[in-house]
């Protein structure tokens, strides 16, 4: 029998839309962090506006951006984040949400970055370690567990940090997959913030060893190899097979990069820069130095070859709500959260 026209269109529609949610379905979701100032105003507005959205659109008040995204890279105050959103409770379940790991942050960023003076005439200004430490100690803990020190193994999905260290003069790249092979390449959660976060102007290196005190490394900044730590994100993925079988290029991926404002540009010009080819959309946030709501409000930027910026019609909340619609539309990821189950090796210099 002949399908009439109509027919015709509609199950061309209805398979067009079938094919849409398969390919979407099968993407693997990176969310990229940057580094870049101590605030972390433009990242925390995102983050925040990002759970609110995944909340909002997939009609679940209790979801997190963990749930939705199968792996979570970030570096410098990008890099707390990232770890605060993925550091897990006793229950397996994210141990903070956006908005309590921006709060935490803002209401104690004069401890994470307590100002001392030294040098000749104590002209030289820099951050207290010791403050620092500490405030990143009880960020990283399970007071239900007499205060246990979580390790990258106590994430609720795959973790990725960078920094470099000193010692080997390459970057060490912290994983939640390395550490579920070795207990030589676990690392506490706070080590490795603390380690990212070595800015050489304002700290000094950070000396620390894994958990069995058999990898030692004298870290600084991971800004200063890889401010945005999406290339070493995407890297990670496409060569770890186990976890993420479906990755065979960059096809394959949805990325979501969140800069830090203008403070991050200085760093980025030495760092691993996304293309649009492998970014879905990047907020770079360099006109959103204002209030939070003001960001969400300013057009977005498109990255652009050669470093360049191309302003878009749309706003960054905009944008963050496009993509919410299409990661909401794959439902949450099936990423293992059992570390026990990862294995890979994130095939950078020195291997880590």
């Amino acid at each position: 029998m002949e399908l009439s026209k109509v027919t015709l269109e509609i199950f061309s529609k209805l398979e067009h839309k079938w094919l849409s949610h398969y390919e979407t379905n099968n993407k693997t979701r990176i969310l990229s962090i940057d580094g870049g100032g101590t605030t972390a105003i433009v990242a925390g507005a995102s983050l925040i506006h990002l759970e609110d959205q995944i909340r909002l659109q997939s009609s679940d008040p209790q979801a997190h951006i963990a749930d939705f995204f199968d792996i979570i890279a970030g570096t410098g105050i990008g890099a707390i984040l990232a770890a605060m959103i993925t550091a897990a409770d006793a229950f397996g379940r994210p141990l903070y949400t956006a908005r309590d790991s921006v709060r935490l942050i803002t209401e104690r960023n004069s401890e994470l970055y307590k100002v001392k003076r030294s040098g000749l005439f104590r002209r030289c200004r820099r951050f207290s370690s010791r403050s620092m430490n500490n405030v990143l100690k009880q960020v990283f803990e399970r007071k239900e567990e007499n205060g246990r020190l979580l390790t990258l193994k106590d994430t609720c999905k795959p973790l990725l940090i960078p920094c470099f260290d000193l010692k080997s003069s390459a970057p060490f790249v912290f994983s939640r997959a390395d550490a579920s092979e070795s207990p030589s390449f676990d690392f506490e959660l706070w080590k490795v913030c603390r380690a990212t976060s070595a800015t050489p102007k304002h700290f000094r290196p950070f000396n620390f060893t894994s958990v069995d005190g058999n990898t030692s490394c004298s870290a600084v900044d991971g800004g200063l190899v890889m401010n945005n730590p999406t290339a070493a994100a995407v890297t990670h993925v496409l060569h770890n097979k186990r976890d993420f079988p479906s990755a065979n290029g960059i096809e394959d991926l949805m990325v979501l990069s969140f800069g830090n404002g203008s403070l991050s540009a200085g760093a980025s010009e030495n760092s691993n820069r996304s293309t649009p080819s492998v970014v879905d959309i990047v907020l770079d946030g360099a006109f959103g130095l204002g209030t939070k709501k003001e960001m969400l409000k300013e057009m977005g930027l498109e990255s652009l070859p050669f470093g360049g910026k191309r302003l878009l019609t749309e706003t960054n909340g905009d944008r963050i709500e496009s993509f919410v619609q299409r990661l909401v539309a794959t439902g949450k990821t099936s990423t293992p959260s059992s570390p026990g189950k990862e294995s890979a090796v994130t095939p950078l210099d020195n291997g880590r």
